[in-house]
């Protein structure tokens, strides 16, 4: 693997594509992440500087369309990033203008990430008015060690001149939420109360609070030049001017500089919130930390060690250019859930650190990530589902407000597990704010179950699922359970005014009524999640099973229930495949080709349709994979179970059609849409695979949804191929405490290799290779490991690699 395989490189300065850079050099370490904002830019058409902390929001309210809207986001902290410079003028002659990429004395530009080691750097090469070159060359960091801290090292060197550069570094307190076009209309100013001032030794801090969460926020820079010594002189402190001037704080130095003899600035940060454990007032732990932070060379290199250990636990060795993306996208997983996340009450936000889409909200999309830690990370796994365990009272609440029992999780959750979807939405095209159903998608409580008991099957964990486990998985059954109407005229249960996963279908074409009837992924999930719970209620030690049955009020009776709904829950059919809802058939086909001629790109074609007068509950349309979602969910055994269970045969054939009824039928709006495809295509051997998995794997890093990845990048599709490779072409299941194999590589991914955890196993090694599977234990492991391969199970022991057949 060559060094190129870890780098991600921009070369020349590209105004109009910086904010998509930006994202997708955001640094972070699970507790704070930085946009890869360039440090002289403040937000404007092009540059987007940002700073989230997990966990960190704050709500506000806006007047929109005549209505009083409540949203909560994640909060845009201070700006730790502002760092400027220019030429020190001769006595008498006035100033020049600070230093700017817009200036026509930029020669070179390249900015390049490297992914092995955790920093950011930019190489500039200037020339100013008086022709005078200087070659500039910046590393950032946010510490994956210790996660309060940052910094940014600047390195100048003049070519053939000698003379002084005068740098002014801030602390910005000025920010708004202001990152995504359509929410312009709304309140964004997050952060009040802002003091600042200077400690000792020259170092400036800035301490402000949320406007309504009252969390306080505090940061401190130390600026120190290497001019003349290891340390250099202390920056001293500079008056701002202009509005809001009292809420930046700025440090200025002056540095001499000599031909070709290289001067290091540092600017070194530590960020501190109330939310933190252990501390005492976060503007003292932020003058602290960064008072005693080592010098840069030393934080590289603790830096580095601490991602070093990270990317030993999560080996992905993929060759090629898949190899590079998919190192991109595990990077940024880990730097939204790292092992610092451990200790935060933060969930998996759909859009990362990484900008402010879905105002870092979570979604469903731990779905597609904590199946991928599970079997690296699983504390991180647990830590995530330990958020969604401390909001099962507001669950609760959720379920009884709407008139239900059990726990009903929010679509879109935040700080305290409240419904924090929007009640309007803005449709850019038509400029109209709309109503917003997406509230009524109530199958997350699902994707809450399933990403618990993949948990548990993966590590063994039965603590966890016998307590905060249980405590969720019969609360979401009883939910379910109470949805569930019994209609004696079709002898079935059925769910009733809900959103499935497509997201476009929100209400029948015509009707007043929100919501779609008998979603067969809501019908068949719940099935699902209801035989769990039986299961696990008959497994549960004596002890606990009588505490929470007592805790609950749950008696046979109700278990009773539950095992009558979980086997007649309708699941709506026709033309002999699975439709995606009750009455899904007499909707219109709708016109692609037409429409894909006038408009080129239909991923959206709700907000097309709206804006010409129409809507797409009035056809056979979807925006990404819903019924084919329980092919990602279940492996073909298991598929075939949940609809035995419920009293229908759903054989290969008829998957097929299904299969091939939806695929011509989606317009593929969201990023997860490719990646269900791929993965569903690629378990049944269709050369069409590889078309939606290279769709997965750059949908980010093309911006293939049409400028959206700028304002986050879409974690969940992220992780989820990650797991492709990891668990989709290698058909790896888990039940019975043994890993089951069954690959189906693409010609385009059949060589690669990885390590996976699992239970008390910390190094299982795997290869994939044309028709040959490798699997090794090292030495060190405890214990045999046993593998199924279809119809074969072996046993592998330590120190020992067998090779398997798969022609």
């Amino acid at each position: 693997m060559t060094d190129d395989a870890w780098t991600w490189s921009y070369e020349g300065y590209d105004p109009a594509g910086e904010r998509l850079r930006e994202a997708l050099c955001t640094l972070g370490n699970g507790y704070f992440a930085t946009r890869g904002a360039a440090p002289e830019a403040t937000a404007d058409d092009f540059h987007y500087p940002g700073t989230y902390a997990a966990g960190c929001y704050d709500r506000l309210t806006s007047k929109v369309a005549g209505r009083e809207v409540e949203n909560e986001d994640l909060v845009n902290l201070p700006n730790w990033l502002p760092f400027r410079f220019r030429t020190r003028p001769e006595a008498g002659r006035p100033a020049p203008p600070w230093w700017s990429t817009a200036d026509p004395g930029l020669l070179e530009y390249r900015q390049s990430l490297d992914i092995r080691g955790g920093t950011l750097s930019r190489e500039l090469h200037l020339e100013d008015a008086a022709g005078r070159r200087l070659r500039v060359r910046q590393q950032r960091l946010v510490h994956m060690g210790d996660a309060h801290l940052a910094v940014l090292r600047t390195s100048f060197t003049a070519e053939g001149w000698a003379g002084e550069l005068e740098i002014e570094a801030e602390l910005d307190a000025t920010v708004t939420n202001g990152g995504v076009d359509r929410y312009r209309d709304l309140r964004g100013r997050h952060l009040e109360a802002v003091e600042t001032g200077y400690a000792p030794d020259g170092i400036a801090w800035v301490c402000c609070a949320t406007r309504s969460s009252g969390i306080t926020v505090a940061m401190a820079a130390r600026l120190r030049s290497s001019s003349t010594g290891t340390c250099g002189p202390s920056a001293e402190p500079c008056a701002k001017e202009g509005p809001r001037s009292s809420c930046r704080v700025a440090q200025r130095l002056v540095v001499p500089l000599l031909p070709g003899a290289a001067v290091h600035v540092d600017k070194t940060v530590a960020l501190f919130t109330s939310r933190d454990r252990g501390i005492g007032a976060p503007r003292l732990a932020a003058v602290d930390a960064v008072s005693r932070a080592p010098h840069f060379s030393e934080l590289l290199a603790s830096h580095r060690r601490a991602w070093k250990h990270l990317w030993e636990r999560t080996v992905l060795d993929v060759p090629g250019l898949s190899g590079r993306v998919l190192r991109l996208h595990l990077f940024h997983v880990l730097q939204t859930l790292s092992p610092h996340s451990v200790g935060i009450d933060a969930g998996v936000p759909a859009r990362g650190l990484h900008g402010e889409a879905y105002r870092g909200h979570v979604f469903w999309d731990e779905l597609f990530v904590l199946p991928y830690l599970n079997l690296h990370l699983p504390e991180v796994s647990r830590a995530m589902l330990s958020y969604r365990h401390r909001r099962l009272p507001a669950a609760c609440r959720n379920a009884e407000d709407a008139g239900f029992a059990g726990a009903m999780y929010p679509w879109q959750s935040a700080s305290d597990g409240r419904e924090e979807s929007p009640a309007l939405h803005l449709n850019p095209r038509s400029r109209r704010w709309l109503p917003d159903r997406s509230h009524l998608q109530r199958h997350v409580g699902s994707a809450v179950a399933y990403n618990l008991w993949r948990y548990a099957e993966a590590t063994g964990d039965l603590e966890f699922l016998h307590t905060q486990g249980a405590e969720m998985l019969l609360r979401i059954a009883r939910f379910w359970s109470s949805t569930a109407a019994f209609d004696p005229d079709r002898e079935r249960y059925r769910i009733r005014g809900v959103v499935g996963p497509d997201e476009y279908h929100d209400a029948y074409p015509d009707s007043d009524r929100a919501g779609i009837d008998d979603n067969a992924y809501t019908n068949a999930t719940a099935s699902w999640v209801l035989s769990r719970a039986l299961e696990l209620a008959r497994a549960l030690p004596q002890p606990r099973r009588d505490h929470l049955f007592a805790d609950m009020a749950l008696d046979e009776e109700e278990l009773r229930r539950w095992e009558d709904v979980s086997r007649r829950l309708l699941i709506p059919f026709h033309e002999n495949v699975i439709s995606q809802f009750d009455g899904y058939e007499a909707l219109t086909e709708f016109g692609w080709d037409r429409y894909r001629a006038r408009y080129g790109d239909v991923r959206r074609l709700d907000r097309i349709l709206e804006a010409e007068g129409d809507t797409v509950n009035r056809y056979r349309a979807s925006k990404q994979a819903d019924v084919l979602m329980l092919g990602y969910l279940f492996p073909p055994r298991e598929l075939s179970e949940v609809f035995r269970r419920l009293g229908y045969v759903v054989d290969d054939d008829m998957w097929d059609r299904t299969v091939d009824y939806y695929l011509s039928r989606t317009s593929h709006g969201s990023t997860l849409s490719g990646l269900v495809h791929g993965w569903i295509l690629a378990r049944e051997r269709r050369p069409e695979a590889w078309r939606y998995t290279h769709e997965a794997l750059w949908g980010d890093v093309a911006d293939l949804q049409g400028g959206t990845t700028h304002e986050g990048i879409h974690l969940g599709a992220m992780g989820g191929t990650l797991d492709l490779v990891q668990r989709g072409l290698t058909g790896l299941e888990i039940h019975d405490g043994t890993l089951h194999l069954d690959p189906a590589p693409l010609t385009e991914l059949s060589d690669y290799g990885f390590s996976i955890r699992f239970r008390g196993h910390w190094g299982i090694t795997f290869r994939l290779c044309g028709d040959t599977l490798e699997v090794g234990l090292p030495a060190a492991e405890r214990g045999p490991l046993r593998v199924g391969l279809r119809d074969e199970v072996i046993t592998v022991h330590p120190g020992e690699t067998r090779t398997l057949d798969l022609s």
